[in-house]
C-alpha cells in the first residue's frame, strides 16, 4: 500500500512538473519576437467616427512598436451589431488568438448568441463597453473575458466643469437675456448607450449643483454622427438664434458639426464677440485645432493611446495564461473585470472669452 501510494506521489508531481514546463515554454514563445505573431481580431464600432480611428491607428503603432510580437486585424461593424455579429462568427474559423469588440449594442438578446460561440472556442475576450448589470453577469461566467470602458460619470462632470469655469468668467456676456439661466442645445448620441445617456444627465446635474440653473432648448439624438448635427444646428439657429447660449455634445464629431454650422452663419469663426461656447468630448484631433483657434470653448479628452496599450496588454498576457493587468498600470474596479480609464479637461480659449451677446 505504501508503495502503491509512493507511485501516485510521483506521478501526480511528474505531472505537475510537465505542465509548469509546458506552460512556461507557451509563455515563452509567446515572448518571444521570433516566433509567429499573436494574432488579434479588433471590431470597432464604426470607423467612420474619428475616435475609433485614432484607436485603430494607436493599435497600428503599437503593432510596428512591438515588431513581430502582435498582428491586429481590424472589422468595420459601420454601427450596425448585426453586421459586427457576422464579422466575428467569421472571424471565428480564421485562428485568432484573442479578440478585442468594441459593442455596437449592449442588449443580451442581440448578442448573447455570438458571444456564446466565443465562449465554446475559449478564446481570450477584451470587450470595449460600459457593460450594464445584464451583460456584466452574463459575461462574468466566462473566466476568460474583461471590459475595458470608461469613467462614465467622469466625461459629464469635466465637460460640467468646462461650462462652470466659462460661465463665472464671462457670465456677462455668456448671459445674453440676463436671467440668470443658463439656455443651452443638447445633442445626444445613441439614444439607447448608457455613455451618451450619462453624458447627458452628468454634466446639466454638475452646473445644478455648482448653483446654475440651466434650460433646455432643445435635445437631438444625433448617433454621434458630425453630418446630422451639422444639419440639425441649422434648424436649431433659426429657431433659437440669440437665445442659445451654450452648445453641449455627447462627442466631438457632433460639436464639430454644430460649430460648421455656426460658421456659416458668420459665429465661432475667431471673432469673442460672434462665438457661441460649444464643448464636446473625446479630445479628437479636429476638436484640438478647433480649440486652438477659438472656434470651440472645450473638450474631454479619452487617450485613445491608453485604450490601445490595455487592449494590447491585456491580450498578450490572457494569450499567454497571464492575469490580464499582470505588469501594467492598470487595475480593475470593484468588480473585479472592468478597466476604468479616466477622461481630463481640454479647457481650450476659456478664460475671458467676451461670447456673443
Amino acid at each position: 500500500m505504501k508503495v502503491l501510494r509512493k507511485r501516485l506521489l510521483l506521478k501526480v508531481i511528474v505531472i505537475t512538473l510537465l505542465i509548469n514546463i509546458l506552460q512556461g515554454a507557451a509563455r515563452a514563445e509567446i515572448k518571444d519576437n521570433g516566433n509567429a505573431p499573436i494574432r488579434v481580431g479588433v471590431f470597432l464600432y464604426d470607423l467612420n467616427d474619428p475616435f475609433f480611428s485614432m484607436i485603430k491607428e494607436s493599435l497600428m503603432n503599437i503593432e510596428k512598436e512591438k515588431g513581430n510580437k502582435v498582428e491586429f486585424t481590424f472589422f468595420d461593424a459601420k454601427g450596425n451589431q448585426y453586421t459586427q455579429n457576422e464579422s466575428i462568427d467569421n472571424a471565428l474559423s480564421s485562428h485568432f488568438d484573442a479578440l478585442i469588440v468594441n459593442l455596437v449594442d449592449q442588449e443580451l438578446n442581440t448578442i448573447q448568441g455570438i458571444l456564446n460561440k466565443v465562449f465554446e472556442k475559449n478564446i481570450p475576450l477584451i470587450i470595449y463597453a460600459d457593460p450594464n448589470q445584464e451583460l456584466l453577469n452574463y459575461v462574468r461566467t466566462y473566466k476568460r473575458a474583461i471590459f475595458v470602458a470608461t469613467d462614465t460619470k467622469q466625461a459629464g462632470l469635466l465637460q460640467g466643469k468646462i461650462l462652470i469655469n466659462l460661465w463665472e468668467s464671462n457670465k456677462e456676456s455668456m448671459d445674453k437675456n440676463k436671467d440668470n439661466i443658463l439656455q443651452y442645445i443638447m445633442f445626444h448620441g445613441d439614444p439607447d448607450s448608457p455613455e451618451a445617456i450619462a453624458r447627458t444627465k452628468d454634466v446639466i446635474s454638475t452646473l445644478n449643483q455648482a448653483g446654475i440653473k440651466t434650460q433646455q432648448l432643445s435635445l437631438t439624438y444625433c448617433d454621434w454622427k458630425e453630418e446630422c448635427a451639422e444639419n440639425s444646428m441649422g434648424l436649431q439657429f433659426l429657431n433659437f438664434g440669440n437665445k442659445i447660449e451654450a452648445i453641449i455634445a455627447n462627442n466631438d464629431a457632433m460639436a464639430i458639426g454644430a460649430i460648421k454650422t455656426l460658421q456659416k452663419y458668420g459665429y465661432n469663426k475667431g471673432d469673442k464677440a460672434k462665438t457661441i461656447p460649444v464643448v464636446g468630448i473625446d479630445g479628437i484631433t479636429e476638436a484640438k485645432e478647433f480649440i486652438k483657434n477659438g472656434f470651440m470653448a472645450g473638450t474631454v479628452i479619452q487617450d485613445p493611446r491608453d485604450k490601445a496599450e490595455v487592449f494590447y496588454n491585456a491580450s498578450i498576457n490572457m494569450v499567454s495564461g497571464e492575469s490580464p493587468l499582470a505588469n501594467t498600470k492598470f487595475k480593475f474596479d470593484e468588480t473585479g473585470i472592468v478597466v476604468r480609464l479616466p477622461y481630463y479637461e481640454y479647457p481650450g480659449v476659456s478664460d475671458t472669452i467676451n461670447f456673443a451677446k
